[in-house]
Parts: structure tokens; sequence; C-alpha cells
């Protein structure tokens, strides 16, 4: 069954391949099920893989936004996916946002009983930094990201009127795309991504090929969540019995590898896999190494302290 009814009555696209031990695969931000097809294809005669489509992307692009921030959905559509399945036990691969919302289960739910492993991929117990956490998202840069945040946001507030990208006028879209062009460049030190912007700002054809979600208000529902967000999970993810694997991009910029790495050391039965030559997105710049270790990860269960 490919679409399940969650608790407000709208229809989740799950992905499901493979039969064996389950295990619940939960994206980051922008992605869809089948990305998840080269790293796990091959294990499919050993485990059956349970890969949602969230709100607003793949085929749940049509879901009804609930009057709730992101994550906190994200979480009641995977409970509810969890209780509709009857699973017990079983393991979670959780990347960037996909991470997050396991420790919203683990915190707000009972995702830490069903758990028999979990990978962590690249992503801080805390996106907000104070005076107890340096390490959340972008680090000492923070509050420049959240500036373009905040214009961003406000933006898509004063065409809250508007659903769609296309429903916007010309100039509007040169507007937005600016500021977004803005917001690519200070997340890469690639230059590839702006030159693309600014060539879509003179072709209108191009220009709705270059936002990750053409629908106005499921972007300003995922600017909103990251701009918001201030829960703090690290009292939940220490706590965690179950053997649990992080994977750490060494060149993170998003999530600062020196925070991941406290995490990862405050748990008792974990380990921490470097990728030196990546980022937030191993699964790219790494694909061989991301794919030996995340099927290490499923074929064996650690029991290593550090």
């Amino acid at each position: 069954m490919p679409y399940y009814i969650i608790q407000d009555n709208e229809k989740l696209y799950v992905r499901e391949f493979g039969q064996g031990q389950p295990v619940l695969v939960l994206s980051g931000l922008g992605m869809q099920s089948w990305q998840w097809l080269p790293f796990l294809y091959n294990l499919k005669n050993k485990y059956h893989f349970i890969i949602p489509d969230w709100r607003g992307f793949g085929r749940s692009k049509n879901c009804a936004i609930p009057k709730i921030d992101a994550i906190s959905s994200h979480w009641q559509d995977l409970s509810t996916l969890i209780e509709t399945k009857q699973l017990k036990q079983f393991k979670v691969i959780g990347y960037s946002m996909g991470a997050t919302t396991a420790m919203q289960g683990m915190k707000y739910g009972n995702l830490s009983q069903h758990l028999q492993s979990y990978l962590h991929i690249d992503q801080t117990p805390k996106i907000s930094i104070d005076e107890t956490w340096q390490y959340g998202l972008y680090g000492q840069k923070q509050p420049e990201f959240k500036r373009l945040l905040k214009q961003i946001s406000s933006f898509l507030n004063d065409h809250s009127n508007l659903q769609t990208f296309e429903s916007l006028s010309l100039e509007k879209r040169q507007m937005l795309l600016k500021l977004w062009s803005e917001f690519i460049a200070f997340q890469s030190s690639s230059n590839i991504s702006p030159f693309l912007f600014k060539l879509a700002l003179n072709k209108p054809k191009l220009q709705k090929y270059v936002l990750p979600i053409h629908r106005l208000d499921y972007l300003a529902w995922y600017i909103n969540n990251y701009l918001y967000h201030n829960e703090d999970y690290r009292h939940e993810i220490a706590s965690l019995s179950c053997s649990t694997t992080f994977f750490s991009g060494e060149q993170s910029t998003l999530y600062p590898v020196e925070g991941q790495t406290l995490i990862a050391q405050s748990l008792e039965n974990s380990q921490q896999i470097i990728f030196k030559k990546s980022g937030h997105t191993p699964l790219i710049s790494e694909p061989i190494k991301f794919t030996q270790e995340v099927h290490q990860f499923l074929k064996a269960d650690i029991s290593l302290k550090l």
C-alpha cells in the first residue's frame, strides 16, 4: 500500500521494498524517497525498507499543511505510520531533517523503545545556538543565516495569498530568486548554484527549476521551521541504549563536526564515522563509502564504548 491515511486524513506516500527486518528511512529536507534506492536496493532480500515522502515533496506534495511546525508534523505522520503498520522493533536511518524528526520522536514519543539500532547522519541535536551550545545550524554564522531566512520568510508572508511560484509576477519571481540565490551562496563555497540562479533571473522558463518547492505556502512552512525551531534534544539522544552510529561530514558547514563528535562521545554504545571529503551531503560527495558504511550499519550491531 503506497499511500497511508494519516491523522488528519491526508494520504502520505510511503515507498516500501524488500523483505526481512524493517528499516525506517527518514529523508532530509528536499529529498524524495526514490533517492535512497542506489544505496539500499541491493539489500532488499534482507531488509524491508520503509521510506516516507515528507509533506510537500515527491508523491506527498499535495498533502495539506497542518497548523503545527514541520518537525512536529513529521513526527505525528511517522508515529501514525508506525502504529498503522504495527511496527514493534526496527532500525532507523535519519538524515538531517529526518534525524531531527527521529529526535522529536525520542523526546515527545516512544521512538526510543522501538529502536534496534539508530543511524544519525550529519545533524545537530540543537539547531539554535546559545551559551550552552555553539554547534547549531551554521555555528557562529547563525545570526547572518537567520537574517537571510527572515528576509525570505517576510517576502513569503507578504504574498501568502498566492500558492505557487508561477502565480507571482515576473518582478516578484525575480525578487524571490535573488533572495534564494543569496541563501544558496551562503550555504556553498561553489559558484555553480549562484550562476544558475543568475541565469534564471533573465530566463523565466528556467525559474521554476531552481527552487526546491514550487508551492509558496510549503516553502514558508519549512523556512519558518528552521527559523524558529528551538528544541534541545541533547538529553534524549544521549540517553539512547541501542547501538548508535553517527555519520559526520568533516567539512560540514551546516553542522560543525566538533558538535557532532561531542554528542557521539556522550553515548556509551556508539561509534562515529567521519567522511573527510564531505560536508553535509556524504551520500553525494562520497557515495561509495556512504553505501559501504550504511550496509555495515545495517548488517552489524555495534557494541563499542568510546
